[in-house]
């Protein structure tokens, strides 16, 4: 039996709550199709640095390399707030997808029907909802050298660096093409080439790689058009295609489609199927330890990590089908409640997802 070894770091704030439903999820997987996962946990954010100082142990690192996937809670909180940069719980995110290199990030935008009146958009610009935003992730703004602050004639200065190369974005926008040929073949750039000198060459290599998928329709868009469009007509996308900073707000943005930021999973990978899993929420200290957590996109990130890094597609489907049974029967996250549902806790949740997926696998 292969075995999958699996990297577990909740985290901080509902980062744990919302990890031991995925695992609890996963490991019905597991006993189901007969997979064999091994989850080893470790520190990692403001919790690792309450105990030892750093937010991205080395321990921590050392498991992940020696792991086949990483499936990480949500780190972050006020409590760390005024730690130098270094020593923010963020920091070891950022370690993590550059000592990686997961450079590809995929946030799928799902709309579950059941959940289309859990959006503050009518019904009739939501309906047939489904875009994939493929973010690059390893470099512009929130990598570039030199990120400082320093004096100018008395004046402080504070200085971050937008740095993009030809090969870094080849390397995303060819992730991107293959996704949309596997799609409706329809793939919209986002950049801001009118003003930034990185969006121009961004566009021109988009451009260059669009010559090898000549299948694909390819459209060009301004970030603050993409971001209006969005919200004005979801339905025109299929796969947005952006960079770092771009793709971190429209993918927020893109949250309110679904109801809910509890909703959305995300994927960060590498060309050998390596990855980091996890939800696109943060840590919600304002709600941790309240058991009100939603736990879905978690749960669902781990069926990214199925389908992803361990090729295990009827996994994954299964994971999803039985997400969408629980949301069909009624019940409900705070976060996604309405009228009429069922108001569950965060355990709850992940208890039926379990139930839901032993008995349409049975």
């Amino acid at each position: 039996m292969a075995e999958y070894r699996i990297a577990v770091l909740p985290g901080d704030g509902i980062g744990q709550e919302v990890t031991r439903e995925a695992l609890r999820v996963l490991k019905a997987v597991g006993n189901k199709f007969g997979r064999k996962f091994v989850f080893q946990e470790a520190l990692v954010g403001g919790t690792a640095y309450d105990e030892t100082g750093v937010p991205l142990p080395p321990e921590t690192l050392k498991l992940c390399e020696n792991s086949d996937a990483i499936l990480l809670g949500a780190v972050g909180g006020d409590k760390w707030d005024n730690l130098p940069s270094s020593l923010r719980p963020e920091a070891a995110l950022l370690t993590l997808r550059k000592h990686f290199d997961l450079f590809a990030n995929l946030r799928p935008i799902i709309l579950f029907p059941p959940l289309i009146d859990a959006s503050p958009l009518k019904r009739e610009i939501l309906e047939g909802t489904d875009i994939i935003i493929v973010r690059e992730l390893t470099g512009g703004l929130y990598f570039g050298k030199p990120k400082e602050r320093r004096k100018n004639n008395g004046d402080v200065v504070a200085v971050d660096t937008m740095i993009y190369s030809e090969s870094e974005i080849k390397r995303i926008a060819n992730v991107a093409f293959q996704i949309a040929r596997n799609r409706r073949k329809l793939l919209h750039s986002v950049d801001k080439a009118n003003i930034l000198e990185t969006s121009r060459l961004w566009r021109e290599v988009v451009n260059d790689v669009a010559q090898d998928y000549p299948d694909v329709e390819l459209h060009h868009l301004y970030v603050d058009n993409a971001a209006m469009q969005l919200l004005r007509n979801p339905r025109q996308f299929d796969v947005i295609l952006t960079e770092n900073t771009f793709g971190d707000i429209l993918s927020d943005e893109a949250a309110m489609l679904t109801g809910s930021i509890g909703m959305l999973p995300s994927a960060s990978i590498r060309g050998d199927g390596f990855g980091m899993y996890e939800p696109v929420h943060g840590s919600a200290p304002d709600i941790a330890g309240k058991g009100i957590a939603n736990p879905i996109a978690t749960i669902l990130s781990s069926a990214m990590m199925l389908r992803f890094s361990f090729q295990l597609e009827e996994e994954a489907r299964a994971i999803e089908k039985a997400v969408l049974e629980v949301l069909e029967l009624g019940y409900r996250t705070p976060d996604i409640m309405s009228d009429g549902k069922k108001q569950v806790s965060t355990t709850e949740m992940g208890s039926l997802i379990e139930e839901a997926l032993y008995k349409s696998i049975s």
